[in-house]
């Protein structure tokens, strides 16, 4: 299996983005799937999930703001930002997560300017 992001950029504060993960493989539609993020000189932190059933889990910091959501045939996952701040940038890596599977994707910056 393997995850590549995309859609990260540089936006300014108020904005939107959407980023995608498209998957190969034949575990996306049976994993827990997930965004993180990495703020430079801070450790990754969960920023939304979602399982397999579709039941989402979303950071404090971006609830209201950012969606999860999948599509299954497409073997891709989403996440619409809205209103970004400039504490939402970092990079974002999306992630797998199947019994002691546990991929991750290559990451793509987003820069949120104030």
């Amino acid at each position: 299996v393997q995850l590549q992001a995309s859609g990260g950029g540089l936006v300014q504060a108020g904005g939107s983005l959407r980023l995608s993960c498209v998957a190969s493989g034949s575990l996306f539609s049976i994993s827990i799937l997930g965004w993180y993020r990495q703020a430079p000189g801070n450790q990754r932190e969960l920023v939304a999930e979602i399982s397999t059933a579709g039941i989402v889990y979303y950071a404090d910091s971006v609830k209201g703001r950012f969606t999860i959501s999948k599509e299954n045939s497409e073997k891709t996952l989403y996440l619409q930002m809205n209103n970004l701040k400039p504490e939402d940038t970092g990079v974002y890596y999306c992630n797998l997560r199947l019994n002691h599977i546990n991929i991750w994707g290559q990451g793509t910056l987003v820069t949120v300017s104030s």
